[in-house]
């Protein structure tokens, strides 16, 4: 069985949207300004501000005004309580496995925050298995990452195909096993010069089928 390992953030969830969408809850309930959405937003960086830095700037912000279990509700729930899979999405996973590909997700951050994702958008009935960083103590691009995702559903990695938004996490993690990638531009455009995708895409659905019409 062929291994597809897929990225879970802004690839198979639009995370970012998520968010977005918690943050504009949390002004509303908090009575903030409505301009703080894009403030919040710019320091998350979807997600790849260290969480202990936007707390502290939240905090910095926000002091007594909203309570600090407030601040770290929406840093540790706000996305995962909000994620969705898209029909188009949840149709190309199912073709996948029902064409032979055994699916793994492939995430950096912590183990109960992307696990909750994970539940909350169906994804764990969807694939076959996921690795985190924080559980297996290492992130993208590191290789070992990719050799634990490929370890836990006992699937050889030679000739897998990973799918992600990510340049630097994804795509050079893929480039530097020797393996096929599809970049999820998500209306980005490619600015690397040293390593490049196999292919690129606006979103996760048009990736997996274009994985599982690629020749073997």
């Amino acid at each position: 069985m062929p291994l597809l390992l897929l990225d879970l953030d802004n690839t198979l969830i639009d995370r970012d949207a998520a968010f977005r969408g918690a943050v504009g809850a949390f002004l509303a309930e908090h009575r903030l300004p409505d301009m703080d959405l894009t403030w919040v937003m710019t320091m998350d960086a979807s997600g790849y501000t260290a969480r202990e830095e936007v707390a502290e700037a939240m905090t910095d912000r926000y002091s007594g005004t909203v309570p600090l279990e407030a601040i770290h509700a929406l840093l540790d729930r706000g996305a995962a309580d909000r994620v969705a899979l898209t029909d188009s999405s949840r149709e190309a996973l199912e073709s996948a496995r029902a064409d032979g590909w055994t699916c793994v997700i492939v995430t950096n951050g912590r183990a109960v925050q992307q696990e909750a994702k994970i539940r909350r958008a169906g994804l764990d009935r969807l694939v076959h298995g996921w690795v985190i960083s924080e559980a297996v103590g290492r992130k993208k691009p590191e290789p070992e990452i990719f050799h634990a995702a490929a370890d836990a559903v006992g699937v050889p990695l030679i000739g897998a195909w990973v799918i992600g938004d990510s340049p630097h996490a994804d795509i050079a993690g893929a480039n530097a096993l020797g393996l096929r990638s599809v970049w999820v531009s998500n209306g980005q455009l490619w600015a690397q010069d040293s390593y490049h995708p196999t292919h690129v895409v606006e979103d996760v659905a048009m990736a997996i089928n274009y994985v599982i019409a690629a020749p073997r």
